[in-house]
């Protein structure tokens, strides 16, 4: 049994698929349903989404055409949004920056330290913080927001070890990050000098000491080879993200109540696999880097948390937040459904 095949069979332990709607597809038109996503084949991410289609599959037999289209090779990537909106696209998975370009309380989100860990992140999305956003995104974009998919927590490597509980310990460290202002803000609250380079210039800047640090997802430090030229992993996790699974409205008006949700259950079962896989890849990763000689460290992540949340709560870029949002989500203790 395949790990895909034993997450729609967990799904169906849990009482998710209750055969609602079993006997529509009997009576109605065969509906496809395009899920475009940027995700390469072999992400994690793509391989949810044939997790959601054959969910669908086993609960409607008949009813949906289920095709996906990952690599981008349906809609470049940024262009989902609009593709849904206007009713070319059914569904895809969009990021919360995505989103807050056009609901700016979202970006909150989008902020350090917000988010704790991947079952924050579900707790966030799946309470009633999550449906307040929802309603917001339903209202002002025209998408249902079913889903959230854990995508990664950032860490900080570093070409050289030093010393680091607290931002204050990061004071004058050339830390690399994308070129714009969200990104160098967020390197700034660190406690970092923040450094603006193009990715691809990232892993000589690390070998020659143009930077001396960068921030990215472990796989990536992996991928990209940057545990090469560098000594030490940061845990800072600075930013915990994931991608929501959205679907047309124009797509989702044209199903009945049960098979609405028959979709909420499926993109669950989704949104398991992934999160499971992906939550065990980063562990396997620490494992991997420590391997190859680096030394991982854990600083005092609450004081980076504090530091970092109030440099927010003190610019422009909380403006747009709701009100209270930040304490609200603070104190927001993951429930057994968001425990991985």
């Amino acid at each position: 049994m395949t790990l895909r095949t034993r997450t729609i069979a967990i799904a169906l332990a849990l009482g998710l698929l209750l055969g609602l709607g079993a006997t529509s597809a009997q009576s109605q038109d065969r509906l496809t349903m395009r899920i475009a996503t940027a995700a390469n084949p072999a992400d994690y991410h793509a391989g949810a989404l044939y997790v959601f289609k054959e969910y669908l599959e086993r609960a409607v037999p008949g009813r949906f055409n289920v095709e996906i289209y990952p690599s981008a090779s349906l809609f470049q990537q940024g262009t989902e949004p609009a593709a849904l909106q206007r009713g070319n696209l059914e569904a895809t998975l969009l990021s919360a920056q995505d989103i807050s370009r056009q609901v700016a309380p979202v970006s909150a989100l989008t902020a350090g330290y917000l988010v704790r860990d991947p079952a924050h992140l579900c707790e966030i999305w799946s309470g009633d913080v999550g449906t307040e956003l929802k309603s917001l995104v339903a209202d002002e974009m025209g998408i249902q927001i079913l889903e959230v998919f854990y995508l990664g927590t950032r860490q900080l490597t570093m070409r050289r070890p030093i010393d680091v509980q607290t931002p204050a310990d990061l004071a004058g460290v050339k830390l690399r990050m994308p070129d714009s202002q969200a990104w160098l803000f967020l390197g700034n609250a660190l406690g970092a000098d923040a450094t603006p380079l193009a990715f691809g210039e990232l892993y000589l800047a690390l070998q020659t000491g143009t930077v001396d640090g960068q921030d990215n997802p472990l796989p990536s430090v992996v991928v990209n080879k940057f545990y090469e030229v560098s000594q030490q992993v940061i845990l800072t996790s600075h930013l915990v993200d994931g991608v929501l699974f959205a679907i047309s409205d124009t797509f989702w008006n044209r199903l009945d109540a049960s098979e609405q949700q028959i979709m909420r259950d499926a993109s669950r079962a989704a949104a398991l696999f992934n999160n499971l896989n992906r939550i065990r890849a980063e562990r396997e990763v620490v494992e991997y880097l420590e391997g190859q000689g680096l030394s991982v460290v854990t600083p005092d992540v609450n004081a980076f948390r504090e530091t970092v949340q109030d440099a927010y709560l003190n610019s422009s870029f909380s403006d747009t937040w709701l009100p209270g949002f930040v304490d609200t989500v603070n104190a927001l203790e993951p429930r057994s459904a968001c425990q991985f």
